[in-house]
């Protein structure tokens, strides 16, 4: 029998105790703390939004400081107090909260509160993020676009008071799942990259030759393209261009070298008839000539029609296999890149057609495509099957902590 077991059997084996969280602690509101007032010294604070974006279930310490003077005319959280954003929306996001456990006070911004009890800290951030928790905050939201909660409101959530000596070993439990899980997620991260670094160390491989000889041609991208296009965008505010269409439009933000099997917007046939976006055919090398997206590279595996800013080259198979265009351009990203003009960097299609790309033979480019898609299909089988996995691992975590903090509930 684990400690925990012990625990629960000699101190609450039928149960525990259910409070109010008003009953067993007091909420105050934290104010007049603005994200201009942070400052990386000075006296530690807290701002609502970093609640949601980086604070965990507790701290010791604190992202952003304040003004000391400042400091001084803000309601200020205690070591054990949770810190809770009581705005946001989304839902579920509602009430997130983060426990104090740092030295000495820390400054608490408005859409914040500040909830000071007698409890094990973290064990009531740890109940905040239960099911049972949820479904009690779910009957007290209010507002539509920001949703939100009132200190009143929080007050009469009602929480399972085990002995201090349980929550104490209920939050070690649980933080110890906690570890786990971020050694997992590191794990897996540090696998994907692995297999991404390997990747391109083969690909830089296979596609660097000899400066002469060796059966290797070099001449300028556009000589393997039967044709070169690019698309419009139909007037945005022109609903008869848009709703209903059935007609796949891509957009730069698409174009994140993979295939495109689809796209997140589509157009209709009068956009198709009244304005310059025409069709191009499956299995054109698509480059994106514009802003942060400029030089990536993608491959569509349907008809689709593009924006002004895609590059499409459709490959002239008696010269060179498409699938070896786009592992060539995908390789030269950062030479393609550096050749941008303007202000955003952008490129153009005299560029792009003028870009030398090494053509070995045929059966050459096929050898080196099928080696560079078996080595893709693996990092995209990891990239597709590392969030499943880390969703199973979170799943999992959640089922013993929603377990670990569900007590039948019996007579104070």
């Amino acid at each position: 029998m684990s400690r925990i077991d012990e625990l629960i059997a000699e101190h609450c084996a039928d149960g525990a105790a259910f409070r109010t969280l008003g009953d067993v602690g007091e909420f105050i509101r934290g104010n007049g703390l603005q994200k201009s007032d942070l400052t990386d010294v000075g006296f530690p604070a807290i701002h609502y939004g970093q609640i949601h974006t980086f604070y965990g279930t507790w701290t010791a310490s604190t992202k952003s400081f304040t003004d000391p003077g400042l400091a001084s005319k803000l309601r200020r959280a205690h070591t054990g107090d949770l810190v809770i954003a009581t705005t946001s929306e989304d839902d579920a996001a509602v009430a997130k909260a983060t426990a104090w456990i740092g030295d000495g006070e820390v400054a608490v911004s408005g859409d914040a509160h500040i909830y000071r009890h007698s409890l094990d800290p973290r064990y009531v951030a740890y109940y905040f993020q239960t099911d049972q928790f949820q479904s009690q905050k779910a009957r007290h939201l209010t507002g539509t676009k920001v949703r939100r909660i009132s200190a009143d409101s929080l007050a009469k959530i009602r929480i399972p008071v085990p002995p201090l000596e349980v929550q104490r070993e209920i939050v070690k439990v649980l933080d110890a799942f906690t570890e786990l899980e971020a050694e997992l997620e590191a794990e897996l991260e540090a696998e994907l990259e692995a297999r991404r670094l390997q990747y391109a160390h083969y690909r830089d491989a296979l596609l660097t030759f000899p400066e002469t000889g060796g059966g290797v041609q070099r001449i300028p991208m556009g000589e393997v393209c039967a044709k070169m296009s690019s698309g419009a965008t139909p007037l945005a505010g022109k609903s008869a261009y848009y709703d209903g269409g059935t007609i796949p439009w891509l957009r730069t933000q698409e174009v994140v070298w993979a295939d495109v099997w689809d796209t997140d917007v589509k157009v209709t046939e009068q956009a198709l008839r009244e304005t310059a976006i025409k069709w191009i055919p499956e299995n054109c090398v698509i480059v994106a000539i514009s802003g942060a997206s400029a030089a990536r590279a993608a491959v569509n595996k349907i008809p689709v029609t593009t924006n002004q800013h895609c590059f499409n080259m459709e490959i002239d198979p008696d010269k060179a296999l498409y699938r070896y265009v786009f592992h060539w351009v995908s390789r030269h990203y950062e030479e393609l890149k550096a050749l941008g003009r303007g202000a955003r960097s952008d490129l153009n299609a005299s560029i792009i057609r003028s870009f030398p790309i090494a053509l070995p033979s045929l059966g050459e480019q096929q050898r080196i495509v099928e080696t560079l898609d078996r080595f893709d299909a693996l990092v995209n089988s990891l990239t597709d099957g590392l969030p499943a996995e880390i969703a199973a691992r979170r799943e999992q975590y959640e089922y013993y902590r929603n377990k670990l903090l569900a007590f039948e509930e019996v007579a104070a």
